[in-house]
């Protein structure tokens, strides 16, 4: 597996493993029609390729170069370095300036193989490098897998935000680390 930034050949790939994996993280109530909504308007080719426009974001992916003839894409993350905008955020982070994690998420046939593992030790240099002192996410209250996750990565809830899916408003906790 390699980890790398990813580039403009990366797009269709991007948004085609995020429609996939996006609902996978989403909880029981939410409904495949908000499922939907919020892939076309966040995680389309389109707003991938504003993202690796965009000076303030990151976006790395995961391959998997034995795959077939051309590596395939396993996971990606996503960090933004901008402040945050929600004042729920705002209020509970302790540490600044800090990264947003904004997306993670792995192809689940690669579940258990080390995908996010690597994503995040990647993220978490990234972040680094860019001279973040803490790194922060939102996840889903009820995402028990994720948030054992990101636990075990060092982070802790430090609050609670809410999530827009559609037209569902979705409860989330805000967990933060230092770097």
């Amino acid at each position: 597996m390699i980890v790398r930034p990813a580039v403009a050949s990366d797009v269709a790939e991007l948004a085609d493993l995020a429609a996939l994996t996006f609902p996978l993280a989403c909880p029981p109530g939410s409904t495949a029609a908000d499922q939907r909504a919020f892939i076309a308007d966040v995680l389309s080719p389109e707003r991938f390729e504003s993202y690796l426009a965009d000076p303030d974001r990151a976006v790395l992916v995961a391959t998997d170069p034995t795959a077939s003839s051309a590596p395939v894409l396993v996971g990606y993350t996503m960090l933004v370095f901008s402040p945050p905008t929600d004042p729920d955020v705002r209020a509970a982070l302790t540490l600044a300036p800090s990264a947003e994690l904004s997306k993670c998420y792995v192809h689940p046939d690669h579940h258990g193989a080390g995908v996010a593992h690597a994503l995040m030790a990647e993220s978490l240099e990234v972040a680094r490098r860019r001279e973040a002192v803490a790194m922060w996410l939102g996840v889903n209250q009820q995402n028990t897998r994720a948030r054992a996750f990101y636990e075990r990565s060092g982070f802790t809830v430090v609050g609670t935000k809410h999530f827009t899916v559609g037209t569902r408003i979705e409860d989330d906790y805000v967990l933060e680390r230092p770097l």
